[in-house]
This record gives C-alpha cells, structure tokens and sequence, in this order.
C-alpha cells in the first residue's frame, strides 16, 4: 500500500492537469458525438435539424476522420511551438465551435462548424497524449497511462448522460454545456499546465509536415502493413455503428418503456432521473453502457487475453463484438440492449488494445515507432466510411419514413413531403390517421412487414469478413511473424 502511494505521488503536477483536461474533453466530445445522430435526423419542430441520413452520415463521417487524420500533422506543429500555445489554440477552437453547432442550422453550415471543430479535436489529441508520456517514467509509465485511458472512460460515460437530460430543456444547451466543458480547460491549462521538456525538431515547420507526409508514404509501400492497416478499417466501421447507427435505430424501433418499468419497480427515484418524461430511457443512455462495462471489465477482460497471442486475441474480440452488433438489432424489446451491448463491449476489450500491439509485432524492428504512428490510419478511414456506410445502410434497410411511403403509397395514399413547413412529426402523426394506428401500433406494423432488423447483415457481414480476412492474411502473408 506504501509502495502504491509513493508511486502517485512521483507524478507531477502537470501529470494531473492533463488528465483533468482530458476527462473534460472527452466528457464535451461524447457528449455532443452520443446525440449527434440523433440530433442531425430528428424533426426540425423537436429543436432538432431534420437532415437526412445520408447527409448525417456525410457529417459525422467527415468529422471524426479529420479528428483521427489531422493528429498526426498537428503533433508536429506542438513539437515545434510548444504544447501550452496549442492547447490554448485547440480549446479556442473548440469553445466556439461547440457552441456554434447548436446556432447554425444548414447543411453547409453545419459541414463548416463540424469541419472547423475537429480541426480543434485534432490539434488537442496528441498534445495530451504527449504530455501523458512526458510526465511519466519508466517505473510510473504502467500506472501513468493505465490512469489516463480510465480518465477517458469515465469522461466518455459522463458526457451522455448530461447531455440527454439538459437536450429535455432544448438541443441548444447540449452544445452550450460542452462549450463550458472546454472553458473550463482553457483555465486549467493557462492556470496551471507547464509546458513539459520536448525535443526541438531542425527545419522550419513545412519541412517537418513534408517529412511526416514522406513517412506515410514509406510505410504505405508496405504493402502487407498496409493490407492490414485496411482490414482493420472493417472493425472501426462496425465499431462506430455505437454512434452512427444504434441511436437512431433505437429510437425508431426500440421499446424502452421496458427498460424504464423494470428501473422504476426496483427505484422510482432512479428511473425519474435517467428516464424522460414520456417513460422512457433515451438512446445516448443505452449506448452509453458501453462506457460503462469498459469502467467495470476491462481490466478483467485485460488481464484474461494477457497471454494470447495478439492476433487470437484481436479476432477472437472482432466475432465477439460482431455477434453483440448482431444482437442489437434483432429485438424491439430494450431490456436485449443490456446484454447485447456487453457482449459488443468485451469484443471491443478484447481486440481495441491487442490491434496497437499486434501493430508493434508486424512493423519492422528498426522502424517501430515510424508504424504506429501511422495506428491512427484505420480510425480515420473508419470514422469516414462508417459514416458514408451508416447512412445508405439506413435509409436502405431501416428507415420509417420511406417504409411509410411504400405502405402509403400501395393503398393509393399519399402526403406531402417532408419540408420546412411539413416536418417529420407532421408526416407520422398523419401517416397515423390516415392508417388508423397507434404509435405503437404503427410501429410494429412497419417492424413486422418491412423488417429494419435485417440491417444487421451489413454490419454483421463486414465484421465477419474482417475477422476471416484477418486469419487468412496471418495465416498466408506473415508465416515468418512470430506472435
């Protein structure tokens, strides 16, 4: 117990300014990113944008590719002006951009916002990162990052659950509390960060980028690194489905009042705080369980797949998340989420951290560290394809608006369409009437005879191929690799 204490106490001040940082990043960052599907496709008359699918998944893709594209360029520009002046620079970025995402209202100005805002995601990701590993030694490295990535967890689970109960007053406030949320880190770090020791890089800072862009090119004439480095992007697709997709799916199709009646007969007390008005748990709350499980089991699940080989251990998670993703869409009933979401969540414990490993194991010895920094590669292409992929995959396989206008149209029906002045709520209260259905009632017709759970083959179907493609690549093109 000495030991362990002597140990916190050999980390610095800056150490702990960091991951204070962090935890308010990632609280603003998931935060907006749990509701932003939702907030992007809901009604207009809801507060919320009423873009289509495709246009959503256009967004978000766009948005965290440059979030895990750009880190690689803006690590470089810290190195050479320092972190504290790009912290500041990043927070300025993001405080604004935060808060104008719940002002502007257009297509072109919610690209630009986004744009613009993951500019500032990007030049605060490998910051604090660095800052992590600078302020840790050899001997408090293990508990220093093991700190840092609970740190993460923990503001990724709190940022959801602020952000459903205040977007119940208006969608505005989402965006105003993480705004606030960044605020508070532009204070931390002008108050209290002290810029750590850094290694001055020669040349000016456009040679520097030049030299970054020479590496990816060198590393991408590998052409088995890079086979993987594509295979992998199968996983990260399926992976950002938590937020593409199962929000809206869940709102659309998910019954659950279940989940909120069983809370309420256990605590009354509880289900009126993460339940809405209407009794019900909102979709960011569910997909939040993510969050949570990897709090509880990951250092579980870590210690299990310790001394698997990385490659066993990456697949075997890939089947398990690809079986929990599965599970996520057959059921109408809300109280299968709990289950399927921890099945997908130990997939993702056991593959996520063994995917940076295995990087380290197939890269060539004397380059290590010029392969994994190009570990960011897959997350990009994910966060972009998996948002061009959500968007078709929906508005093909899941979306009610276009069943209603099939149903409608084979019964010589019709209603306008959706607009400014015709939203979307207008569109399905009508569709109601003229079909003489409940809410409900319409909901299950559409469930039972038009079948949205069949969007599970898209996602399944690419988590199994990348599990496959994975042992077929092991097992054919890197023989002489010893795991």
């Amino acid at each position: 117990m000495f030991k362990s204490t002597s140990v916190y106490k050999k980390f610095p001040r800056t150490f702990w300014v960091a991951n204070t940082m962090e935890l308010f990043e990632r609280w603003a960052y998931y935060g907006i990113f749990a509701v932003l599907a939702i907030y992007l496709t809901s009604a207009k008359d809801t507060g919320a944008l009423g873009f289509t699918h495709m246009q959503k998944g256009v967004l978000m893709g766009t948005f965290g590719g440059i979030v895990y594209f750009l880190p690689v360029i803006t690590g470089s520009i810290a190195d050479r002006i320092g972190f504290k002046k790009v912290l500041i620079m990043a927070y300025f970025v993001l405080i604004s951009g935060y808060y104008l995402l719940g002002q502007v209202h257009s297509y072109a100005a919610v690209m630009t916002v986004l744009v613009y805002t993951a500019i500032g995601a990007a030049l605060f990701k490998p910051v604090v990162s660095a800052t992590i590993a600078k302020t840790t030694t050899k001997e408090t490295s293990s508990i220093g990052f093991g700190i840092f990535y609970m740190i993460v967890n923990v503001g990724g689970f709190i940022g959801p659950i602020v952000a459903s109960k205040v977007r119940e007053i208006d969608w505005s406030f989402v965006f105003i509390v993480s705004s606030l949320a960044i605020t508070l880190n532009l204070i931390l770090v002008i108050l209290f960060y002290r810029e750590p020791d850094r290694i001055r890089q020669p040349g000016n800072l456009i040679s520097s980028i030049g030299k970054i862009f020479k590496n990816i090119v060198e590393v991408l004439t590998d052409l088995k690194f890079t086979l993987f480095l594509i295979l992998i992007v199968g996983f990260w697709i399926m992976w950002w489905q938590l937020y593409f997709t199962l929000p809206i799916f869940i709102q659309d199709w998910t019954d659950t009042t279940t989940v909120y009646h069983l809370i309420s007969n256990i605590s009354p007390w509880i289900a009126s705080k993460i339940g809405t008005a209407e009794g019900t748990i909102a979709p960011e709350m569910l997909i939040n369980l993510d969050a949570f499980y990897i709090i509880l089991f990951q250092v579980l699940i870590s210690t299990l797949v310790m001394k698997w080989k990385p490659l066993s251990a990456m697949i075997s998670g890939i089947f398990v998340a690809t079986i929990g993703l599965t599970l996520w869409f057959v059921f109408q009933n809300g109280l299968f989420l709990f289950a399927s979401l921890l099945i997908f969540a130990i997939g993702e414990m056991s593959s996520s951290p063994k995917i940076t490993e295995y990087l380290g194991r197939i890269a060539p010895k004397d380059k290590v560290a010029l392969y994994m920094g190009m570990s960011f590669l897959p997350m990009a292409g994910g966060n972009f394809f998996g948002g061009l992929l959500s968007g078709k995959a929906y508005e093909m396989f899941a979306d009610k608006f276009t069943f209603l206008k099939t149903e409608l149209s084979s019964r010589g029906l019709s209603l306008p369409e959706i607009s400014e002045n015709f939203t979307q709520t207008d569109y399905w209260n009508q569709a109601k009437t003229l079909l003489d259905f409940t809410d409900s009632e319409l909901t299950r017709f559409l469930w039972t005879n038009y079948h949205p759970d069949r969007i599970w083959i898209v996602y399944t179907s690419l988590g199994l191929f990348t599990g496959i493609a994975l042992l077929l690549y092991d097992k054919f093109l890197l023989k002489s690799v010893k795991d």
